[in-house]
């Protein structure tokens, strides 16, 4: 699933080329994408508007157009957002293409069609209960090192657990949560009350890092993610511990190691995450 940082990559790589331009028509071959309003309404409002700016909130797309409406798109485990020049083809995932009055596309696919679409008045994005529900993201000024260690305080789960809780931090994912606990040498099945000060310090700045990292390298891409150019991220050569079962660990030299916890698979060194 594309995370803050592959979400933010598309975004950057977006921003530019849609902001401004006129979405002339749409075209939907998945109408149960759309989950508001219902296909025909969204194709008509969305037709002749212009989008003003292009935004993220945590792992969502928000298209704010000119009469005050937003397109809200999440990508959720397969969804892509690509802008295609006059002439690019389109492959058999494309469900969804938005025409613009330079005669380029705006097109989103999704292999398992999972992705969700929604369409209505800014006043009203608090009905997008992922939205609306979310807490402070990482980088931002609401993220400080005061509410992370008072929310953790206060939370007897596991730490991935809580890290991953979307209502606690906006925008984390499987990926990053991972390198962050290896980052901080903090076991992922610790209850996060009981993490120190020194250590909540530690876990707090490995979040920030890893996210700043991830955004830096354009996102992760094992299989599906592309940004909105349609290129790969290249943070998966720098993962310390995602994805690298049974490699050594960089620090320590111990074999990485996979185990469940809080019913994900979890990537960590049984060495330094002690």
């Amino acid at each position: 699933m594309p995370e803050m940082p592959e979400v933010e990559t598309i975004r950057r790589t977006l921003a530019s080329k849609v902001e401004g331009r006129k979405i002339v028509c749409v075209d939907i071959g998945l109408p149960r994408l759309v989950k508001w309003p219902d296909a025909p309404e969204f194709k008509a409002v969305l037709t002749e508007r212009v989008i003003i700016r292009l935004a993220r909130r945590g792992k969502y797309l928000l298209f704010h157009l000119d009469n005050k409406m937003v397109l809200v798109i999440h990508l959720r485990m397969t969804g892509r957002l690509c802008y295609a020049t006059t002439g690019v083809a389109q492959d058999k995932f494309t469900h969804i293409v938005f025409g613009l009055d330079n005669g380029d596309s705006l097109l989103y696919a999704d292999t398992r069609t999972l992705g969700t679409l929604y369409l209505m008045p800014q006043e009203e994005l608090w009905r997008i209960n992922g939205l609306a529900t979310m807490g402070p993201e990482p980088l931002s000024e609401e993220f400080t090192l005061d509410y992370f260690s008072d929310m953790l305080s206060k939370r007897h789960a596991k730490i991935k657990s809580v890290l991953l809780n979307q209502k606690l931090i906006g925008g984390l994912g499987n990926i990053y949560v991972d390198e962050a606990l290896a980052v901080a040498c903090l076991d992922p099945e610790r209850t996060a009350s009981s993490l120190t000060a020194r250590e909540v310090k530690y876990l707090y700045q490995a979040v920030n890092q890893v996210i700043a990292d991830g955004i830096a390298h354009g996102g992760t891409t094992f299989r599906d993610y592309r940004d909105g150019e349609g290129q790969r991220g290249s943070h998966q050569k720098y993962l310390k511990v995602y994805g690298r079962v049974n490699e050594p660990c960089q620090r320590c030299g111990a074999i990485i190691a996979r185990k469940e916890v809080a019913g994900r698979g979890t990537h960590y060194c049984p060495n330094c995450q002690k």
